[in-house]
């Protein structure tokens, strides 16, 4: 099996970002991003997804922490969408449920090449500690847009905004690991009647 590890670079007037990605590590994860929060839930990712990321990055967070986040996203969605390769053999399809406390998550996410977001969460406080909720958003589009993948992520239950952020990049983590993984009955084979994802 080819290995699954890339390294990305994406350098704006607004934000430089570095990121190491292997698809098939064992969870390890380092984070400087400048927005502690984002790198809580980032780690949520790597440690629910097997997967080992590191990211630096350097914002414009004398202005708000927007572009940023928005940034990483992308930048994300670029290295899973080249880590990814050319689709043969993996699942495709993932999904998670997973609870923290009261919260209750469902993540729903598919390789199609086709990026779409369907968002369907509402924090009960708009900041969770310093960083501001209506971000997440900004990051799973930019995530999608350029990783090429159709996301669902509904928040079912929670009165605890720090709870039903966690639950959420919990379970995108494990959606993903289940999606990327290969099939050896699927050995070669594209998981689509086009034959092209």
């Amino acid at each position: 099996m080819t290995l699954r590890t890339v390294q990305i670079q994406r350098n704006t007037l607004e934000t430089q970002i570095n990121i190491r990605l292997n698809l098939d590590g064992t969870g390890q994860a380092s984070f400087m991003t400048g927005v502690p929060f984002l790198d809580h839930m980032l780690d949520q990712i790597a440690r629910h997804g097997l997967i080992d990321l590191a990211i630096e990055a350097q914002g414009d967070l004398h202005i708000d922490a927007h572009h940023t986040v928005e940034d990483i996203g992308i930048t994300l969605g670029q290295a899973v969408a080249k880590a990814i390769g050319d689709k043969k053999g993996i699942y495709r399809y993932g999904h998670a449920y997973v609870p923290l406390d009261e919260a209750l998550s469902r993540v729903v996410i598919d390789f199609s090449g086709r990026p779409g977001l369907f968002y369907d969460v509402h924090f009960p406080k708009a900041m969770i500690g310093g960083f501001d909720a209506d971000l997440f958003r900004e990051f799973f589009q930019g995530f999608v847009n350029h990783a090429g993948v159709t996301l669902h992520i509904d928040n079912l239950k929670g009165v605890n905004s720090h709870h039903i952020a966690e639950t959420i990049f919990k379970a995108l983590g494990k959606a993903i690991r289940m999606a990327i993984t290969h099939d050896e009955r699927m050995a070669g084979i594209m998981p689509s009647t086009k034959g092209v994802l």
